[in-house]
């Protein structure tokens, strides 16, 4: 009878420990994706090449995605930025995050290819960044 007195104390310390411990655990934050950029974008076919416009607040980022009708199927930073980061999220989305303290323009580029209902191939997209 002893032992079954122990495991039962063991069992209810055990018990109450892991109560204690869930109650002080914080659940984790996913991490927040960045809006997407405000943009006025002129989009061509695939093959063709694309500009845009984007306005951004300084130090803040917003996702760019490419927006040609079809499929991506691979794309790369083909010129980065100056006053900024560039990072590619995906083969269709990238992240452009705007130096801080800086206010002004910005440009970088796009290099995407993709198949789409009417053209495939290599497209560069220029985007002129407008930092507030």
């Amino acid at each position: 009878m002893k032992t079954s007195i122990v495991t039962t104390r063991a069992s209810g310390i055990a018990g109450l420990a892991l109560i204690l411990a869930a109650s002080s655990v914080t659940p984790a934050r996913a991490a927040q994706a960045a809006p997407e950029c405000s943009m006025s974008v002129t989009l061509a076919d695939w093959g063709e090449n694309s500009t845009g416009d984007i306005d951004v607040a300084s130090g803040e980022s917003c996702q760019i995605p490419i927006g040609i009708r079809g499929t991506v199927t691979d794309s790369a930073i083909s010129q980065k930025p100056a006053y900024g980061k560039l990072k590619k999220i995906n083969a269709s989305t990238f992240e452009y995050r705007a130096k801080a303290k800086y206010k002004g323009s910005d440009t970088f580029a796009i290099k995407a290819t993709g198949q789409g209902p009417k053209a495939s191939g290599t497209s560069v997209i220029t985007v002129h960044v407008t930092t507030k």
